[in-house]
C-alpha cells in the first residue's frame, strides 16, 4: 500500500513564516526538467509493498516528462564492480554491518546481479540516462557522473522519485539544491518502508531544500503549458 500520511500543522507554520507561501516553485521549464528516479532496484523494492505501489506513479511521471522534452535518469546503488570484488564504498561496509548484513548488502548491489537491476514494473526507454552511484545521494562529489550528463542536456529543475525517501532520495535532493539545482521530493512517488521515515525525508527537504509535490502537481502545474 502506499504511504497515507500528512505533513503535521507545524512544519506548514514553519514554512508558512519562513516564505510566506506554501510551494518554492511556481512553474518548470519541461525541457529543463529531469525525473531522478533513485534506487528502485530489486534490492530494495521486490519485497516492500509501500516501494512496489509507486512504480505506476513513476512511469506516468516519466511518460510526461519525456513527452515534454524533459529528461529521465535512472539511478542504481552500485557497491561493487565484480561479485567478491573489493567495496567501492569500504567505510560504510566496514563499520555500519555485522559481516553476514555486510555480505548481502554488497552481494545484492553489485553491479550485474539480480539485486542491482531495475524492478521490473518500470518503464525504461533507451534514451533514458542510467546513472550507477557509490553513495547514497546521486550528487555528492565522486559518487556518480549524473551531474555531468544533466548539465549536458541544460537541465535546471529535479523532481525527484524513488527509495528510500528519508535515505538516498533525500540526501540526493539535498546535495542538488546545494549545488545549484531547482529540485522538487515528489511524495507520491518516493517510499519508504514505514511511514515516519518517508514523512521525516519529505517534511525535512520542504522546509529548508526543495519543494514538495504530487504527481498529479507536477504535471497539472510544475509542468504545464
Amino acid at each position: 500500500m502506499p504511504h497515507n500520511v500528512e505533513v503535521p500543522d507545524y512544519v506548514i507554520e514553519r514554512i508558512m513564516a519562513k516564505r510566506g507561501k506554501l510551494h518554492v516553485f511556481d512553474k518548470f521549464d519541461p525541457t529543463k526538467t529531469a525525473l531522478i528516479v533513485i534506487d528502485m532496484q530489486n534490492f530494495f523494492v521486490a519485497e516492500v509493498e509501500t516501494a512496489i505501489s509507486i512504480c505506476p506513479n513513476i512511469n506516468r511521471l516519466a511518460d510526461v516528462v519525456r513527452g515534454k522534452g524533459g529528461v529521465v535518469a535512472w539511478v542504481q546503488l552500485t557497491v561493487a564492480d565484480e561479485m567478491d570484488g573489493p567495496s567501492l564504498w569500504p567505510i560504510y561496509h566496514d563499520y555500519f554491518f555485522t559481516p553476514e548484513k555486510m555480505k548481502a548488502h554488497k552481494d545484492g548491489l553489485t553491479k550485474g546481479s539480480e539485486g542491482h537491476a531495475l524492478f521490473s514494473d518500470l518503464v525504461v526507454k533507451d534514451e533514458d540516462i542510467i546513472a550507477l552511484k557509490n553513495r547514497f545521494s546521486s550528487f555528492i562529489q565522486g559518487s556518480s557522473d549524473l551531474h555531468d550528463r544533466l548539465q549536458e542536456k541544460d537541465i535546471e529543475n529535479l523532481l525527484v522519485a524513488g527509495t528510500a525517501t528519508n535515505f538516498c532520495c533525500e540526501t540526493s535532493a539535498r546535495d542538488a539544491m546545494m549545488i545549484g539545482y531547482r529540485t522538487v521530493m515528489v511524495s507520491d512517488a518516493n517510499a519508504a518502508r514505514y511511514d515516519e521515515d518517508h514523512l521525516a525525508g519529505l517534511t525535512t527537504i520542504w522546509q529548508s531544500f526543495g519543494d514538495v509535490r504530487t504527481v498529479d502537481e507536477c504535471i497539472n502545474t510544475l509542468l504545464a503549458e
